[in-house]
């Protein structure tokens, strides 16, 4: 919880800078159900059934940062992601080489209150003979400090990657230059072909009305020049003066001989 409290501080930490945090809602992830999947799954091992099998929550802890290394493989391209997936990578390593577990130290397992050993699953421990315990548990926030618990290596760069990621996106001063938000401040990407989008934007030819005239010109149907007529003709048009052409054509012109 320590961990998942200082990230949502590093969300709201561009409010301190100037920021925009609206900027943030405009960002469109993908694959969002993955972190949320793995995110239950932690919880769902440490609170709820954390007497099952050991050798199945240990694999499950450590497919829920499989599960967080995809979802950010989906979207290296967001500022500050691929920092959170360094962080993540040290802490899954050294889960994966100390079978599913992160080792803890002794001193800092004791400052924060936590239980040096355990029956049930945690999913950080006092191991008997840790790999790579530097990247372990080896930090802590003491009792009777609020969330007390013991954090690594990890823990820490996924933050600071979690708070350059808010600032960057939203403009804060802490970054010179804002990302520039995919169809927000730039173009939009074209879809991939074959899309149905790309079905939507095709539509069938229409006629073609460049010969038509402008709405604004008259339409002459039917009128000749005047002295290409017979004197019948020219007579029989002078009968209809209400018709209307160009001047040079009107009927009503005609002189009577």
């Amino acid at each position: 919880m320590l961990v998942l409290a200082c990230g949502l501080l590093a969300i709201l930490s561009p409010v301190l800078f100037g920021g925009d945090l609206r900027r943030l809602g405009m960002v469109r992830f993908r694959l969002v159900w993955l972190p949320v999947l793995a995110l239950v799954a932690q919880v769902v091992i440490i609170e709820v059934v954390p007497d099952a099998p050991a050798a199945l929550l240990e694999g499950i802890h450590l497919a829920t940062y499989a599960a967080a290394i995809a979802f950010i493989a989906a979207n290296w391209r967001i500022p500050g992601l691929l920092v959170v997936a360094f962080g993540g990578l040290l802490n899954g390593v050294t889960i994966a080489l100390n079978d599913g577990t992160l080792p803890a130290s002794v001193d800092a397992m004791r400052a924060a209150g936590l239980p040096v050993s355990d029956s049930e699953f945690i999913n950080s421990a006092v191991l008997a003979d840790p790999v790579l315990p530097l990247l372990g548990d080896i930090f802590v926030w003491p009792e009777p400090l609020p969330l007390a618990n013991v954090y690594s290596f990890g823990d820490v760069i996924i933050v600071l990657g979690v708070a350059y990621a808010a600032n960057k996106i939203a403009g804060s001063r802490w970054v010179r230059t804002p990302w520039q938000v995919p169809g927000v401040d730039t173009a939009e990407p074209e879809p991939a072909s074959g899309s149905s989008a790309e079905a939507s934007r095709t539509s069938t030819p229409g006629p073609d009305n460049s010969a038509l005239p402008h709405p604004a010109e008259p339409v002459v149907v039917g009128f000749a020049p005047l002295e290409s007529l017979t004197p019948l003709q020219q007579r029989l048009a002078a009968l209809r003066p209400e018709v209307t052409g160009p001047a040079s054509y009107r009927a009503g012109t005609v002189k009577h001989s």
